[in-house]
């Protein structure tokens, strides 16, 4: 154990020199040091009277005219559009609405059903019957090169949160496919041996227990050499670190908004389709919302143009508005995706070194990459005695929380997390651990 002298002064320093240190003011904190925002955000503190006006005026004044007259209606495609720079994303391909899980499954659904249209030769790129499939190919692997092969699996992160995989393998049942797990390290390669046969593959930018970030563009370029779609799931990295979907060209994507995004607990989650995907879009859910003509009241469904297809029943209003409210932290001056991933890997390293100064050898061992091109926002511990360990750090005012058997992790969501903050939870977490 090295020794610790002048993390504390250092950590003083660091916030001294932080360009985004006054964003925390726009915080609801306290004494707190709070390190699980990568489980729920914090509050923005304007976020209550901005809620209490879509209770009192909107709702309570206009009601049913606030469909119309306070935005509702289009709040999902307006919301959406306002997280899709933070995904980078163009406007016009993220609608907001439902839960996670939810998403997943009308993306990863949709995505078999393309694969198979591809491998149908039917239609391809925006709908059109001639010219190149959408990776670029006429080399039978579907569309007007002539019928491909027979898409009947679906690969999925092996050490996804488990919702995905149950969603997953719902949606495997569903489609007649048959679900593989594999690693996100081993996808290349099972896709070289057996991509002629994969419709889809889902898979998490961060791992939700080890904070471990997965080479999105790589994997990407590799699920659509072999002709099968990509779903994304951004939770763990949508508001903490660039994404790049329309640079990548990723298909399709899910995430949620309560964690880095600080929209509240339930707030919804989001769906992005690529926008020459969207007219072939075939959601598993449709809904009145997601009808060309919603308000028709027609009896066959007909789907919307655009993003407006991932819709499905009436939104969450009061929930959405708290989110969009929520937002508003990314219009502060000098607030970016880039200066946010700058400073999250800056407490991050600055944790580690805190650690390894503070906690005994051999008491904690880091299982989050130490190469920032493969760290998220948190870092994960592996301890013998987790669970008691992460009550005790709460007890002592140190907040972070606990994934079994044996991982402490920490959240360090840049906007409100200072280096004073990293220093502490490091101290704390060395008496603690001492007993």
């Amino acid at each position: 154990m090295s020794e610790p002298t002048g993390l504390a002064g250092e950590a003083e320093r660091l916030d001294a020199a932080d360009a985004l240190a006054a964003v925390r003011e726009r915080f609801v904190l306290d004494d707190v040091t709070y390190l699980d925002g990568n489980s729920l955000g914090a509050l923005p503190a304007h976020v209550p009277a901005r809620v209490a006006d879509v209770v009192r005026r909107q709702w309570g004044e206009l009601r049913i005219r606030s469909w119309e007259e306070s935005g509702w209606w289009t709040a999902p495609e307006r919301i959406g559009d306002r997280i899709a720079p933070l995904v980078g994303a163009a406007a016009g391909q993220v609608v907001v609405g439902d839960s996670t899980s939810v998403n997943v499954f009308k993306a990863l659904v949709a995505a078999v059903r393309m694969a198979r249209e591809d491998g149908d030769g039917g239609p391809v790129g925006t709908g059109g019957t001639g010219g190149t499939d959408r990776t670029g190919r006429t080399d039978g692997a579907g569309g007007p090169g002539g019928p491909g092969p027979v898409r009947d699996e679906i690969l999925v992160d092996a050490t996804t949160f488990p919702t995905d995989g149950y969603i997953a393998e719902s949606a495997a049942r569903m489609t007649g496919c048959t679900l593989r797990p594999v690693t996100p390290a081993e996808v290349p390669s099972v896709l070289a041996d057996r991509g002629g046969r994969t419709a889809a593959v889902l898979l998490n930018h961060v791992d939700y227990r080890t904070g471990r970030l997965h080479d999105l563009p790589a994997l990407t370029a590799a699920a659509h050499q072999a002709g099968a779609y990509v779903v994304w799931d951004l939770c763990h990295s949508a508001g903490a670190l660039p994404v790049g979907l329309d640079e990548h060209r990723v298909d399709l994507a899910v995430g949620c908004t309560y964690k880095y995004l600080n929209g509240g607990p339930g707030s919804p989650a989001y769906l992005y389709v690529r926008r020459d995907l969207q007219p072939r879009f075939d959601s598993p859910l449709p809904g009145w919302n997601s009808h060309a003509e919603p308000f028709g009241m027609r009896s066959d469904y007909a789907p919307a143009s655009g993003a407006v297809r991932g819709r499905v029943g009436t939104p969450d209003i009061l929930s959405l508005l708290a989110l969009e409210a929520a937002l508003d932290v990314w219009d502060e001056e000098g607030v970016s995706v880039a200066a946010v991933r700058a400073k999250s890997l800056a407490l991050t390293d600055f944790f580690l070194r805190c650690v390894g100064a503070y906690v005994p050898d051999g008491r904690v061992e880091s299982v989050t990459p130490a190469a920032h091109a493969e760290r998220g926002s948190q870092v994960a511990l592996r301890c013998d005695d987790a669970g008691e360990a992460m009550k005790r750090l709460i007890e002592r005012g140190v907040v972070g929380d606990y994934r079994a058997p044996d991982v402490l992790r920490f959240g360090f969501t840049p906007l409100y997390v200072g280096f004073a903050d990293v220093e502490r939870a490091a101290r704390v977490l060395a008496r603690t651990l001492a007993g």
